[in-house]
């Protein structure tokens, strides 16, 4: 089921690939990256599943697969209007997973489809961020979509929060910065998640200080600066006032989160009523009780918060990087007073830190991602590439990066930019910058690391030599004169002069940030358009 190029295709493509990439544009109907479908979970690459007479999936566009010839499928864990989500154990690790299975019945109209993909798409974006789900595998058979996940045995946040009935402040401080941290990088990187509410935030374990994991992303968005959206979703209690006026954007989740923190501080939802209806224009209204029990006894800080949380008017609203700043967040010194980074700078500053050896390996791995892996990337390049040439210019970075709330020298900027401009030409194409800022736990595939080794490996002898990776690095453009030497005595662990496969992986491995997070029920909102 290997998704990689073979080695054959990188090798003849490699010549053609530094002219390729100049001229790649997302934003044009086709680009120069093709890749191929995600591979699953196998140890080694395999070339099983690609076979012309394996039927294509209507949903998710590859081959489709028996998960159970993976899986073995064990208990119901949740279920929603699309959904169910059952237990799921690794066949040759043991390892169990969450396996949310949505019936292909149920995807009755084009949009439904498009939400499953999106769905795919933005968990693959946001893969390795520590407090947000993370998708181990999609499969798709003759009845449905399978999203293997990450398992949370501690249950949702919502049922803590009716076991406790309501949280200390200090202790709904610490939730709540948590929650915001998470919004705070969807938001940096261009997702919306537009049904947030705590049985959408999974405890990873039965500890009290459980980590805390953001799941469903099933109505979740990409969006750019400016964008607007008019469909009505979510959930009842938790919707901004603007969903309900059709025009809306990002600060949404930052209203449900505001909700969220009414309810753990008094134990009811701030808009309350018999129905449905009764509850949207409490909203609309836009009163919140702080006169009632236990309000008056809780800090004008909290109250603060939740106010500026609260605001109607999404203008007047706070940000997440704001609420971050909140003195009520911040009381007991945890939350940091320098700007937070966002997931796209770390990931270039992580870059940057690289040799010419690991950049020129990701480009090779970059290149055998699937689309939907991509797609997030993909909408973050054409959101930083304002005129639409196929490239981002040092200003358009610059410029990319404050918008979503970094601070940034003009020193630091160029730093980045010459990093991520792997040929040196001035600017970051669309391959430079899916290299630059895919997560780095696509090292933890096998069959990514054994195609890269095979690239650089010419001659098929199980090593690296000094000439291969010479070779290697003039192809890509990406040879900046340091000494080749140099670069192979830092990797080399038994100092034999050239590279085995076991060194190669443990170089490609190294100061990697891992991360782990998990699934639950679809859309269980009261909208479902």
């Amino acid at each position: 089921m290997g998704g990689c190029c073979s080695k054959s295709d990188a090798q003849s493509d490699a010549g053609d690939k530094k002219d390729e990439s100049a001229s790649a544009n997302p934003n044009s109907a086709s680009t120069s990256a093709t890749p191929a479908p995600q591979p699953s979970q196998n140890p080694r690459p395999s070339a099983a599943g690609n076979s012309k007479s394996t039927p294509i999936g209507p949903v998710l566009g590859r081959p489709m697969e028996d998960l159970r010839a993976t899986y073995t499928i064990g208990k119901e864990l949740g279920r929603g209007q699309f959904g169910v989500t059952y237990l799921c154990t690794h066949k040759q690790s043991g390892e169990q997973y969450a396996c949310k299975t949505i019936a292909k019945r149920k995807l009755v109209h084009d949009e439904d489809i498009d939400d499953v993909q999106r769905e795919v798409q933005i968990m693959h974006h946001l893969t390795g961020q520590p407090n947000i789900v993370e998708l181990k595998g999609a499969y798709e058979d003759k009845h449905s979509i399978h999203l293997v996940m990450e398992l949370c045995a501690g249950g949702e946040l919502f049922d803590r929060i009716i076991a406790k009935g309501h949280y200390t402040e200090r202790a709904a401080a610490s939730l709540l910065r948590t929650i915001v941290e998470i919004v705070h990088t969807c938001h940096s990187m261009g997702v919306i998640h537009r049904d947030l509410k705590p049985e959408n935030f999974l405890l990873l374990n039965k500890d009290e200080n459980s980590p805390l994991k953001a799941t469903d992303f099933g109505l979740s968005v990409f969006y750019k600066e400016g964008e607007v959206f008019k469909d009505i979703v979510g959930s009842a209690y938790y919707i901004a006032p603007e969903v309900l006026r059709r025009r809306y954007g990002p600060e949404v989740d930052i209203w449900s989160i505001g909700v969220m923190l009414y309810i753990l501080l008094s134990g009811v939802p701030p808009f309350w009523a018999e129905t449905e209806n009764g509850i949207f224009n409490a909203i609309l209204r836009g009163h919140v009780d702080f006169a009632s029990d236990p309000w008056p006894s809780i800090s004008h800080g909290a109250k603060d918060l939740i106010k500026k949380m609260l605001n109607a008017d999404p203008k007047q609203r706070m940000t997440a990087f704001e609420v971050l700043n909140h003195p009520w967040i911040k009381e007991d010194g945890e939350a940091p007073d320098t700007p937070i980074d966002n997931a796209v700078l770390n990931r270039l500053k992580q870059f940057k830190a690289m040799n010419q050896f690991k950049k020129v390996a990701l480009r090779v791995i970059a290149g055998c991602l699937s689309e939907e892996e991509i797609m997030g990337l993909k909408e973050m390049f054409k959101g930083m590439d304002t005129d639409s040439s196929g490239t981002i210019t040092l200003e358009e970075l610059k410029q990319g990066l404050a918008k979503k709330g970094t601070k940034i020298s003009e020193y630091e900027v160029q730093q980045l930019m010459e990093a991520a401009d792997a040929d040196g030409n001035g600017t970051i194409d669309y391959e430079e910058f899916i290299t630059a800022t895919m997560h780095m736990n696509r090292m933890d595939r096998e069959e990514h690391l054994y195609t890269a080794f095979q690239y650089f490996d010419k001659d098929n002898s199980g090593y690296i030599t000094v000439e291969e990776l010479e070779q290697a690095l003039r192809e890509f453009g990406m040879d900046n004169g340091r000494d080749i030497k140099e670069i192979i005595t830092e990797v080399d662990a038994d100092n034999d002069g050239r590279i085995n496969y076991d060194e190669f992986t443990a170089m490609m491995r190294k100061n990697n940030t891992e991360a782990v997070p998990n699934p639950k029920r679809r859309r269980d909102g009261v909208f479902a358009t």
